[in-house]
C-alpha cells in the first residue's frame, strides 16, 4: 500500500513495506483510526490523469469533425431533389406526358418543399432544431421510396412527389439552426457556405448516380440508386447528433408559437434580410431554370450536332462552381463582414444577369466560363442571407423566420422563371432560339428584379454593424 511521506519539497507517495517498522506500527493505528482521511490524503496527491488520457469525442457539436459530418448528411440528403429532371425523358416517353404535364409534376415537388419548410420552422422552435432534423429525416429518407415503388403515370406520379417535396424540407433549416446553435461566430459564415455547397454536390452526385444506373437498368432502377442516399443521410445524421444537445429557446411567459409570426414582420433587420433574399432568389433560382436552355440555344448557334446532351453536361460544370462560390461567400462574411459580403457578390451577379444574354455569339468556351462565374456570383452570398438573418432575429423564432423567408424567397423563384419565359416569348425568341436580342431582355428580367436586392442589404448596413 502507497504510503504518503513529505520530503524537502513535496509530498510523494512510497509503498509501505520500505517504511522503519515504527512508522508501520503507526500506519497501522492510522488505518484503524481514520480510514477516510487517509483515502483523502492519497487522493490530494495522486498525479494528474496525463492530457491524452480522456480525450474529448471528435464529434463534438461545433467541432470541424461534426460539421464535415453534418454537410455531408446534407449531401446525401439532397440528392432526391433533381432525381426525377434525371430520368425525366425516360418517364416522360414511358408514362406519355406533355411538356405540360411533365413539368407540373415537378412544380408539385417544389410546391410541397415550400409547404414543409414553412412547417419545419415551427416544429426547429417548438421542439429544438436537432429533434426536428431527426424526426423530419425520417419521412425524408422513406417518401422517396413510395415514388420509386408507386408512380405510374401523370396522377400518381403528381401527389406522390408533391408528397416527397412536403417531406424534404427537415434537412435545410433545422441544419442552419444547428450551426448557429454550435458553431462559433467567427467561423459560422463558412460553416453554412459548406452547408450550402453541400446541397449543389448532392445535386451533382444525383446525376451522376442516375447516369451511371442508367447504363445498366431502367428509370426506377436509377431512382431506387437514388432514394437510397437519404437513409444513408439519416443514419448519419444520428451518428453525427448523438452527443448533441437539443436546445428549445423559451419564449416570453404566455406568448403562444404563432405570435412568432406578426414578430418576424415586426422585426426590422430581420425583415430587410429576407426582403434581400427574396429578390437574391429572384434571380438565382430563374437562372437555374433557364440556363440549361441558354447554353443549348449557343451550342446550335455553334453547329453542334447534339446541343441538349453537351448542354446539360455543360450545366452540370456550373454546379462545381456553385459549390466553390458557396465557400468562398461564407469564408469572405467572416473576413469582410456580412453585409459587405452580400454586397460585392450581389452586384457581380446584377452585371452578368444585364449582359450574359446579349452575349450569345462569344466563343464557347468563354461564355461557359462566363455561365460558371454567374453561378459562383449567384450562389456566393446564399449562406450569407442565412448567417444574417439568423443574428438578426431572437433565437425562439428563427425556425418561424426561415419559415417566412422560405414562402417568400421561394415563391419569388417560382415566379421568376415564368416572367423569364414571358419575355422571350415576347421579344421573339424560343429555346432553340439564338436571337441576342431576345435572350438579352430576358436575362435582364432577372437583373430588374434582383435590382432592390442590394438596396435592402444597404438599409440593413447601416442600421447595423454586420
Amino acid at each position: 500500500m502507497p504510503v504518503l511521506r513529505e520530503g524537502a519539497d513535496r509530498a510523494r507517495l512510497v509503498p509501505h513495506r520500505r517504511l522503519p517498522p515504527a512508522s508501520r506500527r503507526r500506519l497501522r493505528i492510522l488505518r484503524h483510526a481514520d480510514r477516510r482521511a487517509l483515502r483523502q490524503v492519497r487522493a490530494a496527491v495522486r498525479p494528474a490523469p496525463h492530457p491524452r488520457s480522456h480525450r474529448p469525442s471528435r464529434l463534438n457539436p461545433g467541432s470541424a469533425s461534426w460539421l464535415a459530418a453534418l454537410c455531408t448528411s446534407r449531401v446525401l440528403a439532397a440528392t432526391w431533389f433533381v432525381a426525377y429532371s434525371a430520368v425525366l425523358p425516360l418517364t416522360q416517353q414511358a408514362w406519355g406526358l406533355s411538356g405540360r404535364e411533365a413539368g407540373m409534376i415537378q412544380a408539385a415537388f417544389h410546391l410541397g418543399y415550400l409547404s414543409s419548410l414553412f412547417i419545419v420552422g415551427f416544429i426547429a422552435d417548438h421542439f429544438g432544431a436537432k429533434r426536428a432534423y431527426l424526426t423530419t429525416g425520417i419521412a425524408a429518407c422513406l417518401s422517396p421510396w413510395a415514388f420509386v415503388l408507386f408512380a405510374d403515370g401523370f396522377w400518381s406520379a403528381f401527389w406522390l412527389h408533391a408528397f416527397t417535396g412536403l417531406c424534404q424540407g427537415g434537412t435545410y433549416t433545422p441544419a442552419l439552426a444547428l450551426i448557429n446553435e454550435h458553431v462559433e461566430r467567427v467561423r459560422r459564415g463558412r460553416a453554412m457556405g459548406y452547408l450550402i455547397a453541400g446541397s449543389s454536390a448532392g445535386y451533382a452526385i444525383s446525376l451522376g448516380v442516375a447516369g451511371l444506373a442508367l447504363r445498366f437498368t431502367d428509370w426506377r432502377g436509377a431512382l431506387t440508386a437514388v432514394a437510397a442516399l437519404p437513409v444513408i443521410s439519416w443514419l448519419l445524421g444520428i451518428y453525427v447528433l448523438r452527443g448533441t444537445p437539443n436546445t428549445v429557446h423559451p419564449r416570453p411567459a404566455g406568448e403562444p408559437l404563432l405570435a412568432s409570426l406578426p414578430a418576424v414582420w415586426r422585426n426590422r433587420r430581420g425583415m430587410l434580410s429576407i426582403w434581400g433574399y427574396t429578390f437574391h432568389n429572384w434571380e438565382l433560382l430563374g437562372m437555374w431554370a433557364w440556363l440549361p436552355a441558354f447554353l443549348t440555344a449557343c451550342l446550335v448557334l455553334h453547329g453542334n450536332e447534339n446541343p441538349a446532351a453537351l448542354a446539360l453536361a455543360f450545366a452540370a460544370l456550373t454546379y462545381v462552381a456553385n459549390i466553390g462560390g458557396s465557400i468562398a461567400g461564407g469564408t469572405m462574411a467572416d473576413r469582410w463582414g456580412r453585409t459587405q459580403t452580400i454586397l460585392t457578390w450581389s452586384c457581380v451577379s446584377l452585371v452578368l444577369s444585364f449582359s450574359i444574354g446579349w452575349l450569345v455569339a462569344l466563343p464557347l468556351a468563354l461564355l461557359v466560363a462566363l455561365a460558371c462565374l454567374y453561378n459562383f456570383a449567384g450562389i456566393a452570398d446564399s449562406s450569407t442571407h442565412s448567417l444574417v438573418l439568423a443574428e438578426s432575429v431572437p433565437a425562439h423564432y428563427l425556425g418561424v423566420a426561415y419559415a417566412v423567408r422560405s414562402v417568400i424567397g421561394f415563391g419569388s423563384g417560382v415566379v421568376s422563371p415564368v416572367v423569364f419565359g414571358w419575355a422571350l416569348d415576347l421579344a421573339g425568341g424560343g429555346r432553340t432560339s439564338a436571337d441576342a436580342f431576345a435572350w438579352g431582355i430576358a436575362w435582364s428580367t432577372l437583373g430588374l428584379g434582383a435590382l432592390l436586392g442590394p438596396v435592402a442589404t444597404w438599409r440593413l448596413r447601416k442600421s447595423s454593424t454586420m
